[in-house]
């Protein structure tokens, strides 16, 4: 027996509603004795890691809210009939809205599933830190053995949240390395002051 062929397809979901749609359709598919018609579903998603009140925090946010995207078998080998059990149960799923594209959706582009995948970044990356701040601006150190000292921001390593800030001190400029969160913009009216 040939594989049968499965498409990607995008389906709204009731905000709030990704994970649990996803979770849902992944365990009704064997009951339903849809495996072989419905494949990967996929909610993606990043994680942004930042800092509010000197504590730092990871949050997973998800890139596309509202939406899945699913591979099926929405349509039978011909490519023009829908296959209604697989439609009916996806429609049918508690927390879907239905298919983007209404009752004849199409299916995704290649470069469109690739960008998704692609996209998909808590599957193959760790936590990313928000980067707010460029080279060339001033920033007031917030916490840790520098703090109140001012300094201008020399580079940023976007992948570690972190930054080198030259700092006078010690009758010298002097690097140093601290985390995203460990500085704060400075009022550009303080440091014309300083």
């Amino acid at each position: 027996m040939s594989e049968i062929k499965k498409d990607w397809f995008i389906v709204q979901t009731l905000t709030g509603q990704e994970q649990k749609v996803q979770k849902l359709i992944a365990a009704r598919k064997a009951n339903a004795e849809l495996e072989e018609k419905i494949g990967a579903i996929l909610m993606p998603t990043e994680r942004i890691t930042s800092v509010k009140q000197k504590k730092k925090t990871t949050i997973t946010k998800k890139l596309f809210p509202g939406y899945l995207f699913i591979e099926a078998a929405v349509y039978k080998e011909d490519g023009r009939t829908r296959d209604d059990d697989v439609c009916l149960f996806i429609k049918n799923t508690d927390g879907i809205i239905g298919f983007v594209g209404g009752d004849r959706p199409k299916p995704m582009t290649d470069d469109e599933v690739a960008n998704v995948r692609g996209s998909n970044i808590d599957v193959k990356e760790k936590a990313r830190p928000r980067v707010l701040y460029e080279p060339g601006q001033t920033v007031k150190i917030i916490d840790g053995p520098f703090l109140g000292n001012s300094g201008i921001v020399q580079s940023i390593d976007p992948e570690r949240g972190r930054l080198t800030v030259m700092v006078s001190i010690f009758g010298g400029s002097t690097p140093l390395d601290l985390e995203n969160w460990q500085v704060e913009a400075e009022d550009p009216t303080a440091a014309a002051n300083g």
